[in-house]
């Protein structure tokens, strides 16, 4: 086996603090500090930006970097944003609400796994689940207000969009 250098692990530390965020998100919803959990999907997102950066410029790139980000990124950005609507407001919709959940959640995985398979570097295909889950967290932060039905729809929207065929640029 390879020896991994202390500058090849420094993009992963990033990606491994994601993942962390993520599990704080889903652990500060289910114990209803909402407004934290917001706040630690955010900050992933932010993290999920420079661990790509940082294995470009350390030129520390690799596929176990790459699995490992998808794997962080389905908890931070699926798992946690839809834990997270769920329990502000879907769960007032009952069943469907669950559904919808739900249905962010795995729009969310077949995303990512679409995205390591197909490979493209020039463009994305469907909106990241970065962008989705973080969206999603940043309307539930600043919009406490909203109805249920206006979260079941926003989460719908992104689930689409997140398998959808449209390019999106990368940045």
């Amino acid at each position: 086996m390879k020896n991994i250098s202390i500058k090849a692990m420094i993009p992963n530390m990033l990606t491994a603090g994601n993942l962390w965020l993520g599990v704080l998100a889903i652990i500060s919803a289910l114990e209803g500090d909402f407004k934290k959990a917001c706040i630690f999907v955010i900050v992933a997102a932010f993290l999920d930006g420079m661990d790509g950066k940082a294995a470009r410029k350390l030129n520390a790139s690799s596929e176990f970097g790459k699995e490992l980000d998808s794997l962080c990124d389905m908890v931070s950005f699926g798992a946690a944003p839809g834990i997270l609507a769920y329990t502000i407001f879907l769960n007032e919709l009952g069943v469907a609400g669950l559904i919808i959940s739900i249905l962010f959640i795995t729009a969310g995985a077949f995303r990512l796994a679409r995205f390591n398979v197909l490979n493209i570097t020039t463009h994305f295909i469907g909106v990241p689940i970065t962008i989705a889950g973080g969206f999603l967290a940043l309307v539930m932060l600043v919009g406490s207000n909203l109805s249920s039905i206006v979260i079941a729809v926003l989460t719908l929207a992104l689930s689409y969009l997140m398998v959808s065929n449209i390019k999106t640029p990368k940045f």
